[in-house]
Order: C-alpha cells, then structure tokens, then sequence
C-alpha cells in the first residue's frame, strides 16, 4: 500500500521533538516476501504470506485499509503490518535537540475501526470534505477526498462535529498531500501528541547556555582578549569593559524573545524556554525556541515567527542610525577601517549616508560603538530569518509558501551557507547549528490549506527582505577623494 508522506514527522513531534522510532521501521525480509495479517473476526487471525511477484489479495467482507487497523501483532509502520528485516535494524530521524527520548505508541490508543467508521459517516460529509479512501497513518487514519467550501471553515464544521461525536479523545489535522498537492484530512489520538520530555531538565539545559552566552556576550565586545582567547583567564578584570556592549546586544535579543511571546501568548500559542546559543564571533547566535502545542493555522505561525525579527529589525535600525548621529568622543569613539562597512548592504548603506566623503577606502574612522553594538544586533536577527529550516525564516516561509516550497527554499539556503562557510567562520558555525539542531521539518498545523492575509504575507517579505540586505555585502566603493 503506497502510504503518501503527508506530514514530514511523526505527530508525536512537536517543535524540536523526537519522533517515535518505531513508526519510522521497515520491514524487509531477505527473500523479499510482505507479511500482512487480515482479521476475519475478533477472536482469530490468519496470516497471509506471499510473493511479491504474486497479487495481493484481501477479505471479501472487509477492505484492507480497514482491517489492517486491526492488527495487534508484529512490528508495524502507522498501524499497519510492515515489512520485517531478520536483523531488525530500526531507521529513525534523528532529534532536533539532544536528550529526547522516543515515546512508545500502545496499541490501545490506536484508533479502532468503530470509531474510523464514526469519523467517514458521521464527522465527514458532502458539505465539508466528501471522503472517497482511507489509509492508517502515523497511529491515526489518512482520509483522501474533495474538500468543499474553504478550507477554514471546513475545519471549524468538523473539528465541532468530532468533539460532539467522539469527545477530546483525537485530533483532526486538514493537511496538504506533497504527491498531488490536494488537501487530506488525519485523525489520529491526542495522546500522541503530549510534548517529549528531555533528559536534562529545559530550566538547567536554558540557565547553562545562558551563562556561557553572557560571557560570549562580555568577550565579543573587548577586541583585546579576541586575538587570544585563552588570554582571558589571565585577563578576567579586562571582560568589565564589553559590559556596555554585551547589554546592548542582550537588549536587542531581549526585544526580539518579548515580541515572539507576546504574539503567541495572544494567539494561544505555547513557548518554551529559549535556549540562547553563544557565539565568541558576536556574541549570540540568537535562541532556540520550541513551540510546546499545535499551532492552529499558517497565519498564526506567521504572526508568531515574524514577530521577533520585525521587532528586532526596528529597534536596531533606530540604534544604529542614531550611532551614526552620535559624535563619537575621546575615550568612546572605535576607530575602524571602513572596508568593515562592506560586509553589510544595510550599515554600508547608511554609512555612505551619513558620512558622505569622510567615509574613504584605507582612512580608518572613529564611530561611536553604538554603530557596531547595534549591528551586532542586526546581524543576530539577520541570521536568524535566513529561510530554513526552524529559524525564524523558515517558519516564515512555511506560513507563505507551504510545506513543499519552504523545504525547497530551506534545502537552498543552507546549501548557499554552506558554500560561504568556506570563507566566512560565522556563515560555517551557522550552518553546523541549523542542520544539527534548527533544520526541521516543522511539526504540522491544525490546518495548513489556508493562506496568510495579504497584510501578513507582506511583514513576512519585509522580514525576508530585510535578512537579506544586513546579510549581503556593500558592492560599491567608497570615496577616494579627500574630504573638505
């Protein structure tokens, strides 16, 4: 039975989340021959095994969709009987973050084909989604059919008519199949969907980050202890002099967490802990935040992960051109060279802005180190709206262009990472993280047909757009001749 790859990981998952391994186990045998056990009744079991040169075949009574729901003995993939390899290897997606462990689906809170036969005659109908087949899917059921009306509605109809039916027991997800790009339904029960717990308590794990994010933070802002690091522990007095810096930085990720939690806490979403990554290049890599719940819609994810960015955006904008206003002063002023201002498009812009012919190639400046405590956070939210994966911009574009672009989008963006890795130490650092620990795949929402209103489609390319001039180098000179 070709079963689609509808969702990209097990409802088990929720952000950051192992799935459970053995829905993820083939069974092969050497000689190449499928096992499925059909039961005819509730009390006995025949087993069924053949060739696969030879058709297969099925109870005349009972379709196999249905009956293989039924089946309690043997190894399985989504309910069904699988396919057996003598040495029993298990093939499973590795997790997101370390210390999760994979849940065991019991048997007892499959859903059984009383309640299937409840869901296709009673909970779906003409007038929402007309189901034409069925196939058991990740400890639930995969409905195919012809959605009718809009998709939104269509679910609110019936996610109403399952609870007055069937009570809190399940969960309906309105998805969209990646083989033919149709909507599907999945039904499968709450109980698979309780958040993985983690080894390590996520209080300890985020506080242990934490500290050593701050001390990044202090470091990257005292140039003298970064041409050697171990020079720090001779030097510990010396880290007071970035504190100026390391509490603008932590500002800016502060403004960029808040607004990610105050969105989500209006909408209903779940956060958890952010686990701050440190960065002795700039300070922070940002943070790893997981969503605990099933976000309802493609809106609501797009709202939540554009907050933060946008916010972040917008008030170090503002810092940095008020860092260019500022005259900088004996003792405050940082002298740079201002080939430093062509790794950004943004601050290399507004620094031909407001400088004008002061700005020259080979005459070092002094600027106020508000520019560069600033720009540090600019680049902090940059690198996180990157397009892929679980990164702000991968959520971004998933709530945009569906699960199939995005992933496309996603697998490109690190590519092109991994290609600047070769010439830039934070583009490699960066991408190591994103595909360990950020690349995916986003757990499913309640409902995925619906696309953004224009207005929020429009703040996730604002997003986007700006990610992309902090991130792409200034390609123009600057001025040679001398300044009047």
């Amino acid at each position: 039975m070709n079963i689609p790859a509808v969702l990209p990981c097990s409802f088990n998952r929720l952000q950051c989340s192992t799935p459970p391994t053995h829905l993820l186990r083939l069974v092969i045998r050497k000689k190449g021959r499928l096992v499925c056990r059909l039961s005819h009744d509730n009390n006995k079991e025949d087993d069924s095994v053949q060739d696969n040169n030879n058709n297969s075949h099925q109870d005349n009574d009972q379709p196999l969709e249905n009956t293989c729901l039924e089946n309690n003995d043997g190894p399985q993939l989504n309910g069904l009987t699988g396919f057996e390899d003598d040495t029993d290897d298990q093939l499973a997606s590795e997790s997101p973050l370390p210390g999760v462990k994979p849940q065991q689906l019991d048997e007892s809170i499959r859903i059984p084909k009383e309640t299937v036969e409840i869901l296709r005659n009673q909970v779906f109908g003409f007038d929402t989604f007309f189901v034409t087949s069925q196939e058991p899917y990740e400890g639930g059921v995969l409905f195919k059919g012809n959605l009718r009306g809009q998709a939104a509605k269509t679910y609110e109809k019936v996610s109403k008519r399952m609870q007055e039916k069937l009570g809190d027991d399940y969960k309906f997800f309105l998805l969209i199949n990646p083989e033919d790009d149709k909507p599907v339904a999945v039904v499968v029960p709450r109980m698979t969907l309780q958040p993985e717990t983690t080894a390590v308590p996520e209080w300890f794990a985020a506080g242990a980050f934490g500290l050593v994010t701050v001390f990044t933070l202090l470091l990257r802002n005292v140039p003298a202890l970064q041409s050697n690091f171990l020079s720090v522990f001779d030097n510990l007095d010396l880290l007071k002099d970035g504190l100026p810096g390391a509490l603008m930085t932590a500002f800016l990720l502060g403004v960029h967490e808040v607004s990610h939690r105050l969105v989500a806490t209006e909408i209903g979403i779940k956060l958890s802990i952010p686990y701050f990554v440190p960065s002795w290049q700039i300070g922070c890599f940002g943070a790893i935040t997981r969503i605990l719940n099933v976000v309802p819609n493609r809106e609501d994810l797009l709202k939540v992960a554009a907050a933060g960015p946008l916010a972040g955006f917008c008030v170090g904008f503002i810092l940095l051109l008020s860092g260019f206003m500022l005259p900088p002063t004996d003792g405050i002023g940082i002298i740079v060279d201002p080939s430093v201002f062509h790794e950004s498009f943004l601050a290399g812009g507004i620094a031909k802005l407001y400088l004008g012919d002061v700005l020259q190639e080979g005459s070092p400046i002094s600027v106020h180190p508000l520019v560069i405590w600033a720009w540090a956070g600019l680049v902090i939210n940059a690198i996180n709206s990157i397009p892929a994966g679980e990164l702000d911009g991968g959520r971004i574009a998933f709530a945009m262009w569906g699960r199939k672009a995005s992933a496309r989008l996603s697998a490109l963006s690190i590519g092109l990472l991994g290609i600047c890795s070769l010439f830039n130490d934070v583009a490699f650092y960066w991408v190591v993280l994103i595909f360990f620990l950020q690349r995916g795949p986003i757990a499913p929402l309640s409902e995925e047909v619906t696309h953004p209103q224009n207005k929020y489609m429009a703040l996730g390319v604002v997003v986007l757009f700006l990610g992309l001039l902090v991130c792409l180098p200034y390609p123009f000179p600057f001025s040679n001749q001398p300044a009047l």
